[in-house]
């Protein structure tokens, strides 16, 4: 009970806790190790508190404070030792500390504020994305290596990296006059962080805790940069799956899309969804999460699967691909591709892709289009490599009945 507890609190409240502490002292690494401190302290629990998030910032302030008093005692030793390293007029840390709030920004909320400061234009792309999925997502870090199809020691080093650069090059948190060098990568963030929810690779089933946050991120960084088509076609995209959560999963079993109850989805998340995607096309930028979400709009605008229109949807992933190609677009276009023409034509594009022999879901799709196609004896093969590669409980069981279907 105690480690569910503690897991919990690491997924849904570190993030948080951290933003809060970054801006309360200036200083992010020191943040960091502070709740760290705390979430290993939080190990020795013997009873759960009655306000565990509560607890953690409370440990975290504490363990914060204490490593700047001890740098403090460290520094007046020095001082002590030699008169050349003493400024008179300096302060201590843990005074710098106190007055370090910064009462007054346009970004109001704590952990957007923290996404837009890891995202500083000195670290490159996927150093900014790592960093803040870590630091504010609260995804480990085999869950981010995941996402990005890279081993968990490369990932590990990126972030260090990253972290590294802002101490040393003294990047300020600070929030830039404009958003619009950053906007780009915050989008990445938060699609991850929705995806890594939609989908846990660590848990049964999805995650709705970042899904919801990562919602409400994007729908606050919409009201930051009202005109940008991409934000609003991803906080389409985002609502558009929320609307489908409850018939995703029956018992922990995964339900696969064209066996959903359509009834069970949510009527009001699909027309928030519906509302935003076409304020996003009335700006006429077309961009990769506008086409994503636009393809959802599809799905969760069908009455029934039979209504779903794959052609379109089909076409739609050719464009995707044109705009941001990538095999995973590829993998989804002949999936679309199967759906509307028949699966060898599917199995046709499939066997073109290269680059995903790790990644599980190529292998589930093999292995259904193989089946559809009649070729049962090769797709076993298929869904025992998507079985051995994926980590979500409820996948697995998936693929076991598949598997067994063929059997």
């Amino acid at each position: 009970m105690f480690d569910e507890a503690v897991t919990r609190l690491a997924r849904e409240e570190s993030g948080h806790v951290l933003a809060l502490l970054a801006h309360r002292f200036g200083d992010l690494d020191l943040a960091d190790e502070a709740v760290q401190d705390a979430l290993l302290a939080a190990a020795s629990w013997e009873v759960v508190p009655a306000n565990p998030a509560g607890w953690l910032y409370t440990v975290a302030h504490n363990r914060a404070v204490d490593r700047l008093r001890r740098a403090a005692a460290e520094r007046r030793r020095l001082q002590a030792a030699s008169f050349t390293l003493t400024l008179p007029d300096e302060e201590e840390p843990e005074m710098h500390a106190t007055n370090s709030v910064v009462e007054h920004s346009d970004v109001g909320d704590e952990r957007l504020r923290l996404v837009l400061l890891c995202c500083h234009p000195a670290l490159d792309r996927d150093a900014q994305v790592a960093l803040t999925l870590r630091l504010v997502g609260g995804l480990t870090t085999p869950e981010i290596a995941a996402a990005f199809l890279v081993p968990e020691a490369t990932l590990a080093q990126r972030i260090v990296r990253a972290k590294r650069k802002i101490r040393d090059a003294g990047i300020p948190l600070t929030i830039p006059a404009s958003l619009d060098s950053r906007v780009d990568a915050v989008l990445t963030v938060l699609y991850l962080i929705y995806n890594e929810g939609y989908l846990s690779r660590s848990s049964s089933g999805a995650r709705v805790d970042l899904v919801d946050e990562a919602i409400r991120l994007t729908s606050a960084l919409a009201s930051l940069v009202p005109s940008n088509a991409e934000v609003l076609g991803l906080l389409a995209l985002e609502l558009y799956g929320r609307s489908r959560t409850a018939s995703r999963f029956a018992g922990n079993e995964l339900v696969l899309l064209e066996d959903q109850d359509r009834t069970t989805w949510d009527a009001a998340e699909i027309i928030r969804a519906n509302s935003a995607l076409t304020a996003a096309l009335t700006l006429d930028v077309p961009g990769p999460f506008q086409l994503q979400a636009w393809i959802a709009s599809h799905h969760a605008n069908a009455r029934t699967a039979a209504d779903t229109d794959w052609p379109a949807i089909a076409s739609a992933y050719a464009q995707l691909a044109a705009l941001t190609p990538s095999p995973i677009v590829t993998l989804n276009r002949a999936v679309a591709i199967a759906m509307a023409d028949g699966a060898p034509a599917g199995l046709a594009l499939l066997d073109t892709i290269m680059g995903l022999d790790e990644y599980h879901l190529y292998w589930a799709a093999r292995g259904e289009l193989l089946a559809r196609s009649g070729d049962r004896d090769a797709a076993a093969p298929a869904f025992r490599r998507a079985l051995a590669l994926a980590t979500n409980a409820a996948e697995q069981r998936h693929l076991e009945r598949r598997l067994a279907a063929l059997d």
